[in-house]
């Protein structure tokens, strides 16, 4: 089997196996951070599924994506911008999300201060925990996986849990929700592919 054959076999398993379960588990989850009712804005949205998902579960959401990379559909509305500065007012919007994005810019610190700029409620994050070299290997492993495919940037670019600490001394702010169970992989991927690897926070917004 040619490398491009082996490459297919490992993408239709990740589909079978991990993609479905995985939008669903996180937009279940991403749902009990968010507001009630209000706007949200969807940083690096990709096609729009989790969103689309959530607000599906709560029609009182309204959901704004904004990407770098357009995709060829969009399950909610979106806008392509900088990749720096977002296209909002100062405290323009109630909640700013950001799923499995940060790790794909080269200052996520400053996509989190424009996140602070424009939201007046919260910041929901889910990333990454990159502690260990083996831990490392595992997260670019599964972001080749389950990105290669649809052009997106991959630098690879994991914080560790001091880094993380750090930016929310940056920001003034703590977590007042932090998951690290999320459930995304089925039993038998658990052990390798999620146990201390992934988070899902809200941090209020900064005053």
């Amino acid at each position: 089997m040619n490398r491009s054959a082996s490459q297919a076999v490992v993408s239709g398993l990740h589909s079978q196996l991990v993609l479905g379960r995985r939008l669903r588990v996180l937009s279940e989850q991403t749902l009990k951070l968010l507001p009630e009712s209000g706007t949200v804005l969807d940083v690096g949205c990709g096609n729009g599924v989790i969103s689309r998902l959530i607000m599906d579960s709560r029609p009182q959401l309204s959901i704004q994506g904004i990407d770098v990379l357009k995709r060829p559909s969009c399950a909610i509305p979106m806008d392509i911008y900088d990749g720096d500065h977002f296209p909002f007012e100062d405290n323009s919007i109630d909640t700013v999300m950001f799923m499995d994005v940060l790790h794909h810019t080269d200052d996520a610190m400053s996509l989190l201060k424009e996140a602070a700029r424009v939201s007046r409620q919260s910041i929901v994050i889910k990333d990454h925990l990159c502690d260990s070299a083996i831990a490392n290997r595992i997260l670019a492993f599964m972001d080749w996986i389950g990105n290669r495919s649809h052009g997106v940037r991959l630098p690879y670019n994991y914080w560790t849990t001091e880094q993380w600490q750090q930016a929310w001394a940056q920001l003034g702010v703590e977590p007042d929700a932090w998951v690290t169970d999320i459930g995304l992989y089925p039993w038998f991927a658990k052990p390798l592919f999620e146990n201390d690897l992934h988070f899902l926070a809200r941090i209020p917004a900064s005053t």
